[in-house]
């Protein structure tokens, strides 16, 4: 498996890629945001691992970039930046996992792993052909049909738009204005007791599903295992 590692500090780039090649991985090393950002691009790399704080371009721009041409490809973002804002950020921009510095590298190593066997898994059969299979629901995105253990989900317009959202962000924070944009509408314009009534009809018809609508106060919306 190769790595993109994107890390401008020159000692801490040397020794994590020594660590990661040692561990089994093939490691290209960027140094700004330009260069890593080009180099994921090309598509010859399985997974990034992307400081924030990155020259030229930030890391965040990077992220962005590459997910809006990849929608697939793993980003790991590694970071000193701690807040809570700043993880928020990275998740809603497209990254896959945060890991904030210092860290152990076996923790490293387990989440690059863990992402690499996700991406995989997520590669081939039904997934690839437009269809998403979490726990009990089947969402097949080219038919248009939604079923929990094999029974039809009768899904709005927007209850479609919304839970395609929460699936195409699953385990990531799905915000007010991300759902306003997919519903083609100004943030706010549905209101946000209208916003909580098609939250609970969702909740309702993913009973059975093994999968549940988490509120994150002042965040958004969370689609999790039950």
């Amino acid at each position: 498996m190769k790595l993109l590692l994107a890390e401008d500090d020159a000692i801490l780039a040397d020794a994590l890629s020594a660590q990661l090649r040692r561990a089994g991985f093939e490691v290209e090393v960027a140094d700004n945001g330009a260069v890593a950002e080009y180099l994921l691009l090309k598509g010859q790399c399985d997974l990034g691992v992307i400081d924030l704080g990155l020259p030229m371009v930030d890391g965040l721009s990077v992220i962005k970039r590459v997910r809006a041409a990849n929608a697939s490809l793993p980003l790991l973002i590694l970071t000193a930046l701690d807040g809570l804002e700043h993880r928020v950020a990275g998740l809603n921009v497209g990254a896959d996992d945060y890991l904030t510095k210092p860290f152990d590298f076996p923790e490293l190593e387990a989440r690059i792993r863990a992402l690499l066997r996700r991406a995989q898994a997520a590669g081939g059969g039904a997934a690839a052909a437009g269809t998403v299979q979490a726990g009990q629901l089947s969402f097949d995105r080219d038919a248009r049909r939604a079923s929990v253990g094999g029974e039809t989900m009768e899904l709005s317009p927007r209850e479609w738009l919304l839970l395609d959202l929460l699936l195409a962000h699953q385990g990531k924070v799905v915000t007010k204005d991300q759902i306003a944009q997919a519903w083609e509408v100004e943030p706010g314009e549905s209101g946000p007791s209208s916003l909580e009534v098609y939250i609970h009809r969702l909740r309702r018809k993913l009973e059975g599903s093994e999968l549940g609508i988490r509120t994150v106060r002042g965040l958004g919306y969370l689609l999790e295992k039950a």
